[in-house]
């Protein structure tokens, strides 16, 4: 199904109203938002220089770094009083990326994500258990409202507690999960531990996974375990932008759709900041240009993608952007959150015990990732009652910092290894 005739509009039509929003953006956050403003008057651009689409290359970046250097609403481009919902993310310094909604806002990101949950075939008959944590995140929320705008049944049950998740499934008739691809799997693997078939005893039909990198082998393993009927599609969005719904699979299974009307992308080369041409695999970057709080012009998401822009079998006109092939910089997925080196750093250092050497192990424990964190002591101590007390004060810092659990294995001093140039502190043996 198909929600919006937009999503069918003639390329010639798309590109209009992209330059005719894009215009109106550019202005309003020249006029308003006075960090942005000081770096086009260093770039020589105002908005009058803004005559076509290509003119968007002469904009400078947002980057991520901005957000934090502007923390925490620098980079706003309505008064305080116009937001209606505040959401955040960790940042590398573990101050949060703050994001604010209008009215306006909540309208234009609800009817986002109802049009990739059509594209992935969900409808107003469906159930839809929602698996992504709830609060600050902006999953489980956007996914909650663009579905129970289609008019689906929502279950909030948010994560955890694997086996009440499928009972809730089982008593509910759940028929539409959102998870990341690993929950997915974790919550097959469970049911299958109580005795529930996923194909055969629950009538889950429909998977909309976002958060994480649906690979083919990650959607073939869920074939194997939800059954070869169920419907898996992956979604893409990040909070700086709005949340899920800047693009999502149809069932073609041809890349994700992105909602052109609301985003302009372009690929570029990550190193030198180029416009590639069309179907060069660089870093994605996008513009805002119906969005009234947080208006992020040429945003750099750091990801890895190709954009097509032929019509889709599907009937829709709006360009697909490839299935991520990973990130441009250092930044770590782990079960669905966004990691960075530095944060875990940042907590080490906060622990008087600890001495500043530290290692990052990734593993995958069945369809889970497990975060190992080796750091060495400052002074060595045979006390066990202390060792423990400084694996739980670590562990409990981290789960603080990033949302997520970590083992803690504290190693005598002068025992992990130096680097004599840039230390690599991340082994990450999932793809081993």
């Amino acid at each position: 199904m198909i929600w919006s005739k937009e999503e069918t509009l003639p390329r010639a039509e798309i590109e209009r109203l992209q330059l005719e929003r894009l215009q109106e953006t550019v202005t309003r956050v020249y006029e308003r938002v006075a960090p942005y403003r000081k770096k086009m008057e260093e770039a020589g651009v105002t908005p009058a220089d803004i005559k076509c689409l290509a003119d968007l290359a002469k904009l400078p970046f947002v980057t991520k770094q901005d957000m934090r250097d502007n923390y925490p609403f620098g980079l706003f481009a309505v008064d305080r009083d116009s937001l209606v919902r505040i959401h955040a993310s960790s940042g590398t310094t573990g101050k949060p990326t703050v994001v604010g909604y209008t009215q306006g806002d909540l309208e234009t990101w609800t009817e986002c994500v109802s049009r990739i949950a059509c594209m992935g075939g969900a409808s107003s008959k469906d159930t839809a258990q929602i698996c992504f944590g709830y609060g600050m995140f902006t999953g489980a929320l956007g996914l909650h409202y663009g579905l129970e705008h289609i008019g689906a049944a929502i279950v909030p049950s948010s994560t955890g507690n694997s086996q009440k998740q499928i009972m809730y499934m089982q008593d509910f008739e759940t028929s539409l999960l959102v998870a990341t691809p690993s929950y997915a799997l974790r919550l097959a693997e469970v049911a299958k531990e109580m005795g529930v078939d996923p194909a055969k005893d629950l009538k889950v039909k429909i998977a909309l996974v976002g958060s994480e990198l649906l690979t083919d082998a990650m959607r073939e393993e869920m074939h194997k375990v939800w059954g070869r009927d169920i419907l898996i599609t992956s979604n893409y969005g990040m909070s700086e932008l709005m949340g899920p719904g800047v693009s999502g699979e149809c069932l073609e299974h041809c890349g994700m759709h992105i909602n052109e009307d609301y985003f302009i992308p372009e690929i570029i080369d990550p190193k030198t900041g180029e416009v590639l041409p069309v179907g060069e695999k660089g870093e994605l970057v996008i513009t805002c240009i119906k969005k009234e709080g947080l208006p992020l012009i040429r945003y750099r998401t750091k990801d890895i993608t190709r954009l097509f822009y032929e019509p889709c079998k599907c009937g829709r006109t709006f360009c697909r952007m490839e299935n991520l092939s990973g990130r441009s910089d250092d930044m770590l997925k782990i079960r669905g959150v966004n990691v960075f080196p530095s944060q875990i750093e940042e907590v080490i250092l906060s622990v008087a015990e600890l001495g500043p050497h530290y290692e990052i192990i990734l593993e995958r424990e069945g369809y889970l990732d497990k975060l190992t964190v080796k750091v060495e002591l400052a002074h060595s101590t045979d006390s066990f009652p202390e060792l423990e007390r400084i694996t739980r004060v670590v562990r409990e810092k981290l789960r603080i910092m990033l949302g997520l659990d970590a083992k803690i294995m504290l190693e005598s001093p002068n025992t992990l290894q130096r680097f004599e140039g840039k230390a690599k502190r991340v082994k990450d043996l999932r793809g081993v």
